[in-house]
């Protein structure tokens, strides 16, 4: 902990991070910390007050939407769904390649440039992904997939461009505001840059969304109820919950702790202020009489009705939850209602949790302790499992290996080659004592022989790459490439890409590989009579043979660290 020099909080001129950002500064001193929120006008009023009650610590801000690419941090988000060339960029950054997303991500970019020890996250997250109003833009596809079908039935062709350009508008917006992939790209993207800065901690400030209460709750923010939007928060509250989780149990990253506050957060101040929406003020309006008809017109045109002044009233400011008038704030607080928490109640415990005490408050770790973990039964009965099936294998000459069905194809893929390598030649020894080459001819051989296998292997989508690399044994699909075409483009670099990701792969520059993994499984061998129990490990591979299941994970353990963390 002495060690967090540099911190940085997300949200951190918010209601609840400006308290966060003061109680770090007040009880941890760190050297620098980094104050992030959306709007750059609210983290420079925030520091200058900031600045003059801790002058020992060094204060930076940066501002700008997090949930996007650097270049459009800045940009108003109604306005990047208005240009197509930027609606495509969104959809890249979402559904393409992690890699060049990652590259593009302000976030990514901003965690990079400061290497903090420790990032607070105060962003209410799952109100800006699930606030994005999925509702109204699915309805409004919906229509127009209505008016396009009038358009097709009564071949009216004039008006095909005009319901065309809408619809493409609509349903690209529609793409990129679904909260789930915007969410799990913002939870890889947050990782990664954290494991390759060295971040030790990562505190999120979550929500429940629903402020504590359940379905039943009677509040929203401002639409009826029951409040799909309301909803929606909730499950992507608990959505980045679940997604935390995994990143706390995923190797050589950083610790990860979640408070969730269930009630009310306020309050910032009490005061009589114009009334704001979306960041602008709202009017009065000289009144009119309107004699109901057939029809009710919602949304009237303001200029038709006389403007009197900005609305003006006293209330509470809540921060991100908004400016509620007295008799809000004196429902929504009342006992057995929704009640409320201060900001800094919230603060004085994330400080505790940065500092390693256990506050009890610590979401993360209250899911870690209460899951089920493996049995002592579960193990006896996986070995009685095992048994069963090599007999029933046996009795029926057949090959129980893969069936791609436990993904990825990269499992089917190395199973199969280490039961090839098992079929003929049974240890990891013989495999060392073979050439490379020499095996790969034999096994080519041997698939040719052996058609029950050869045709299982290529009728569950794994194709076969033959020795000299020109030639594919294949059934009619194949998992690897994955595209949503019938044809794809071949040039070597895609074929060696393929074939590490998805093939049995028989050229002799694979068995390479596999001869460097059997002399790496061989060289723990020595440990097993000198360490006791602390010889084994991950790294540690025990049986003499060559069984198909230990040989890949002690691969997944050790080229992919995807192992469990105890």
């Amino acid at each position: 902990m002495n060690g967090d020099r540099c911190i940085l909080v997300l949200g951190g001129a918010g209601l609840v991070g400006s308290q966060i950002v003061r109680e770090i500064a007040r009880v941890l001193e760190p050297a620098r910390i980094i104050v992030a929120s959306l709007y750059r006008g609210e983290v420079r009023e925030f520091l200058h007050d900031a600045r003059r009650e801790f002058c020992n610590v060094e204060f930076i801000g940066a501002w700008g939407d997090v949930f996007v690419r650097d270049e459009f941090m800045g940009e108003n988000r109604r306005r990047l769904l208005q240009t197509r060339a930027r609606r495509d960029t969104l959809y890249q950054d979402l559904f393409g390649g992690l890699e060049a997303a990652y590259e593009a991500a302000g976030l990514a970019q901003l965690i990079h440039q400061y290497k903090p020890n420790v990032i607070v996250d105060c962003i209410n997250t799952a109100t800006a992904i699930s606030y994005q109003d999925i509702e109204t833009l699915s309805k409004q596809a919906h229509d127009l997939l209505g008016q396009l079908n009038q358009i097709v039935d009564h071949q009216d062709l004039e008006a095909l461009p005009v319901i065309g350009r809408d619809l493409e508008q609509n349903i690209s917006a529609l793409l990129i505001s679904q909260s789930l992939p915007q969410l799990i790209r913002h939870v890889q993207i947050i990782h990664r840059a954290m494991s390759d800065s060295g971040t030790r901690l990562y505190l999120k400030v979550g929500t429940t969304g629903t402020g504590g209460m359940g379905l039943n709750i009677p509040y929203t923010h401002s639409e009826d109820r029951p409040s799909f939007k309301l909803m929606s928060k909730t499950a992507v509250a608990f959505a980045h919950t679940g997604l935390m989780f995994l990143m706390a149990r995923t190797p050589n990253g950083p610790l990860v702790k979640e408070l969730k506050p269930g009630a009310m957060i306020g309050y910032r101040r009490v005061a009589y202020k114009t009334v704001k929406q979306r960041g602008r003020p709202l009017f009065r309006y000289q009144s009119q009489a309107q004699p109901l008809g057939d029809r009710l017109l919602v949304r009237g045109d303001e200029n038709t009705y006389e403007r009197l002044d900005k609305l003006h009233m006293a209330g509470v400011d809540t921060g991100e939850n908004g400016f509620f008038a007295r008799g809000e704030f004196e429902t929504i607080t009342h006992t057995d209602q929704m009640e409320f928490i201060t900001p800094e109640e919230i603060a004085e415990q994330a400080v505790l949790e940065i500092k390693g005490s256990n506050t009890g408050y610590d979401v993360i770790a209250g899911i870690d302790s209460s899951i089920l973990n493996p049995s002592y039964r579960a193990g006896v009965l996986r070995q009685a499992a095992l048994d069963k099936l090599a007999r029933i294998e046996e009795e029926t000459e057949s090959h129980s290996v893969a069936l791609g069905q436990l993904g990825p194809p990269e499992l089917s893929k190395l199973l199969y080659e280490a039961h090839l390598l098992k079929l003929n030649y049974g240890s990891l020894q013989r495999v060392l004592e073979t050439p490379p080459a020499e095996i790969a001819r034999t096994l080519y051989d041997f698939i040719q022989r052996e058609e029950n296998l050869r045709t299982t292997i290529t009728s569950i989508g794994l194709p076969i790459l033959t020795p000299d690399g020109d030639c594919l044994l294949r059934g009619p699909r194949l998992n690897i490439p994955e595209s949503i075409y019938r044809e794809v483009e071949v040039d070597a670099a895609r074929v060696d890409a393929w074939a590490v990701k998805g093939w049995v792969d028989l050229r002799p520059s694979n068995f390479r590989l596999w001869h460097d993994r059997f002399e790496r499984m061989l060289r723990t061998k020595h440990m097993l009579h000198t360490r006791g129990t602390s010889s084994v490990t991950v790294k540690t591979y025990l049986p003499e043979t060559i069984e198909i299941g230990a040989v890949v994970a002690w691969i997944f353990n050790n080229e992919d660290g995807g192992y469990r963390i105890k």
